[in-house]
């Protein structure tokens, strides 16, 4: 692959890094905290004071106590933090796993909302709003024609329960507009992506990340899939930055025998809390496996060391990021909040897997280009790790604290070295848009056409190959795609599918060439 002297894999994975520090934000306790008002006027509060009643400027006071706290907090580990009232909706939305709008994947193409594919079931759907469709105006706001803040959009679309809102929309395969009123409703953010069967023994359960709903979710996966046949279950717990930390805790349950142990934490006062499995799991017998990467972090961890600690399957993948860290949100009364670090957990075996953050923070989450530098991302023997830190499974086992979970199978970063950039864009949002553009020019062409007609006259064009790499030079990113034209086309069905069909048939797709799938399916045979 020839591309411009950038480090593409470390531009892109920086990206990817955000994800982890956002999900820094999110791995913590349920139970929440207030913080008592003081009962004399400190130092920070007669300083804000005299700036509003005395500086020469108008100033925003409101940030100025932002920047102080962060400042505050900057001086903590890198996961205490602080979420703003603006930031902290949006967060819990995530983490209880549903909000009230209206149901749609969208982004703006071209200054417009435009419509990639309505929830499945919600009251976008029901309203016969389709993919493709452009909102233009949500209750007499105009939606089109400027460049909409994100914020200002989603509360234009969002609402109450039950609540009316009125949509004009301009349905370009028709060439018309049409008005359609609906009631918005609860829409559910997935937290597993899907549960399906990848060979006619083995089921496969993606998990994005621990939120209210992951254990429900996760379990009515695993029902289905005992259902069809499953004796193995595949975690996939790469790039899931965490959550909450009790949710990791029930599915370790669902796979550990009674009393076995499963986390435990250490505060500051010394107290140290255990969680042993209740003896009530779904799969106490079935064979496991977890899928773990670079971006897996802190719940993830605490479900993957479980099961390493307890020789209950095998970890397969690259070392995780290494965060045993846990956090208690705690209000600070005007719709801000933070995230304290509370405690310290450590896995069955008694290992901490925190990596060291007293050095520069930006270093902290951007640990990858070390990795990468250091070839760890290629030969598992590349690791460094303490002798200091050994520690003994189960069966007695060595495995290694202070720094992640290293994992019992490894696998290199997907790719040849050098192609690493390659496959991160594959899997980037950019195809995402590349896909519903090309579907855009002429939505009639895919209509009512079945999946398998679809996909092998997919598999035999690679006509959207030389497309994607032109739509790629009119965006500025210089990729030579020519020795890579099975895998990025591999890629584009998969998305195509995503767009047309649904989230189990883009899987299946992308599952088959996946390196790690075909590691587990190599290596199942020696669990």
């Amino acid at each position: 692959m020839k591309i411009k002297k950038i480090y593409w894999p470390l531009v892109l994975f920086s990206a990817i890094a955000l994800g982890v520090l956002i999900g820094g934000k999110l791995n913590y306790f349920s139970a929440t905290t207030s913080v008592a008002g003081s009962t004399y006027k400190n130092k920070l509060n007669r300083l804000i004071e005299f700036i509003e009643r005395d500086y020469v400027d108008e100033i925003d006071t409101d940030s100025i106590v932002d920047l102080t706290v962060n400042g505050i907090l900057e001086k903590l580990d890198p996961h205490s933090v602080y979420i703003s009232k603006n930031e902290l909706n949006g967060v819990s939305e995530s983490m209880r796993g549903e909000f009230v709008g209206i149901g749609v994947n969208f982004y703006m193409y071209k200054d417009t909302v435009s419509v990639i594919k309505p929830i499945v079931g919600g009251p976008s759907e029901k309203a016969g709003i389709k993919a493709g469709d452009r909102i233009l105006y949500a209750n007499n706001d105009k939606l089109f024609g400027k460049k909409l803040p994100n914020d200002s959009l989603f509360s234009k679309l969002k609402g109450e329960v039950g609540s009316d809102l009125s949509l004009m929309i301009y349905r370009k395969s028709e060439n018309k507009k049409i008005k359609i009123n609906l009631k918005r409703d609860v829409i559910p953010i997935k937290s597993v992506d899907v549960a399906l069967m990848i060979s006619p023994t083995v089921g496969y359960i993606k998990i994005n990340r621990f939120a209210e709903s992951t254990f429900s979710e996760y379990r009515k996966g695993l029902v289905k899939l005992k259902k069809q046949g499953a004796k193995t279950i595949v975690l996939d717990l790469r790039d899931n930055g965490g959550g909450y930390l009790e949710q990791a805790v029930e599915i370790a349950d669902d796979f550990l025998v009674k009393n076995a142990p499963i986390v435990s934490t250490k505060n500051k006062k010394g107290r140290i809390d255990k969680t042993k499995a209740s003896g009530d799991g779904l799969f106490e017998q079935g064979e496991v496996v977890i899928l773990i990467n670079e971006n897996s972090a802190s719940a993830s961890e605490i479900l993957a060391g479980a099961i390493q600690d307890n020789d209950r399957g095998l970890i397969v993948g690259r070392r995780s990021f290494g965060k045993g860290l846990v956090q208690r949100e705690m209000s600070l009364g005007d719709g801000s909040a933070v995230r304290l670090t509370v405690a310290r957990y450590y896995t069955p075996s008694g290992r901490s897997i925190q990596k060291p953050y007293m050095e520069d923070k930006a270093d902290y989450f951007h640990e990858f280009e070390k990795r990468y530098y250091n070839g760890e991302l290629y030969e598992k023997d590349s690791i460094k790790v303490a002798d200091s830190l050994k520690f003994k499974t189960l069966k007695g086992r060595t495995v290694f604290g202070g720094g992640g979970i290293i994992p019992d199978v490894f696998v290199p970063l997907e790719g040849e070295h050098g192609n690493e950039a390659l496959q991160m864009l594959m899997q980037s949002g950019v195809v995402s848009y590349f896909v519903f553009e090309q579907l855009d020019k002429n939505r009639k062409e895919f209509e009512k056409v079945p999946f398998e007609t679809f996909y092998q006259k997919m598999k035999a064009n690679s006509d959207y190959v030389k497309r994607f790499q032109d739509y790629l030079g009119q965006s500025g990113m210089i990729f030579s795609l020519d020795t890579h034209k099975e895998m990025v086309n591999n890629y584009l069905i998969a998305e195509f599918t995503r767009q047309l069909y649904d989230d189990e048939k883009y899987f299946g797709i992308i599952l088959k060439n996946d390196p790690m799938i075909l590691k587990v399916l190599e290596q199942k045979n020696k669990l």
